[in-house]
């Protein structure tokens, strides 16, 4: 049993499997000795909420990068889909109209990305780092570069009602990580999307239309992004056009650190939860300690780059 145990310990797949466990219970134990603050139930609430967010674009990264892709325009993605999302809702569409426009919004930068990606045989960095530059502009055309408010008893209900101890952000974060669960694990459109990021060309030889799936994750990855900047706005209370930089920077290192592979074909939807809560209660516990936030992006790049030799290894 010792020299079984030992044998597990030494092998670099178990720590790239468990990183984001493990991370989440070090540094959990960590911030509770630190600080009395981090164990209340209103850190925990905030924290929960924080990660909410972080995963449902963690969860939009996650299906681009199975594909052996990723998806740069997130940082621009994200508020611009809040910018459609408030104008909608401040130009008296209503409520229904203004989430459908944040999302479609969303959706169709994920489909120009994908066409870009499958049709023009554009690499994905490129694509969606051309596709943020873009983005950016046209969020800041469209909101003349300002914030704006966004006043609604549905956003404030959303973002602070719950259904008994538990949050509707975390219920809707919930539901969408265990869909891309089950949508990796027991469906074929699935096994089909591990297939084209596990190798393409033996993929296109078994008669899986690659194409259509590399569009198609992107797809989901911006209906999803769309969906977060619904919650983004829901609790924040306004449209900002501003880039999201460390939005996108943390939705990579919460799929890696998760046990997913950058080189994709590796799928750890649950791994990814436990991702964006380490990342999440990294931040949380620097802001409870009261370390300058100057300090935060550096230990988040650490991250990533941790992440990155993770991925590596488990290669």
């Amino acid at each position: 049993m010792t020299n079984r145990l030992g044998g597990v310990l030494k092998d670099p797949g178990f720590w790239g499997d468990n990183a984001a466990l493990i991370g989440l219970v070090v540094i959990g134990a960590v911030f509770s000795v630190l600080t009395p603050f981090f164990l209340t139930w209103p850190n925990i609430s905030d924290l929960l909420v924080s990660a909410s967010i972080l995963l449902v674009l963690a969860t939009a990264q996650q299906f681009s990068i199975v594909t052996g892709g990723i998806d740069l325009s997130i940082a621009a993605n994200l508020p611009w889909a809040a910018v459609v999302f408030g104008l909608a809702y401040n130009g008296g569409l209503g409520m229904p109209l203004a989430i459908i426009a944040a999302i479609l919004s969303g959706t169709l930068v994920g489909l120009i990305n994908g066409l870009i990606i499958a049709k023009l045989k554009v690499n994905d960095f490129i694509a969606t780092l051309g596709m943020l530059g873009v983005m950016n502009g046209v969020a800041l055309i469209v909101s003349g570069g300002q914030s704006f408010a966004v006043n609604s008893h549905f956003l404030q209900s959303l973002a602070l009602g719950s259904i008994g101890p538990i949050r509707y952000f975390y219920l809707i974060a919930i539901l969408i990580a265990v869909g891309a669960h089950l949508v990796f694990t027991h469906t074929a459109f699935g096994t089909h999307v591990l297939a084209t990021g596990g190798n393409r060309d033996a993929a296109r030889n078994m008669g899986i239309p690659t194409d259509r799936m590399k569009i198609a994750v992107y797809v989901i990855d911006g209906a999803l992004v769309g969906l977060a900047a619904i919650l983004l706005v829901a609790r924040t209370g306004g449209s900002d056009p501003s880039l999201q930089t460390s939005q996108l920077l943390t939705s990579i290192a919460s799929v890696v650190l998760g046990g997913s592979s950058l080189f994709g074909g590796r799928a750890a939807v649950l791994g990814t939860v436990a991702g964006a809560l380490v990342l999440t209660t990294l931040l949380n516990g620097f802001t409870l300690l009261q370390v300058s936030e100057y300090y935060q992006p550096i230990a988040v790049g650490i991250v990533v780059i941790a992440a990155a030799v993770l991925s590596r290894l488990q290669k």
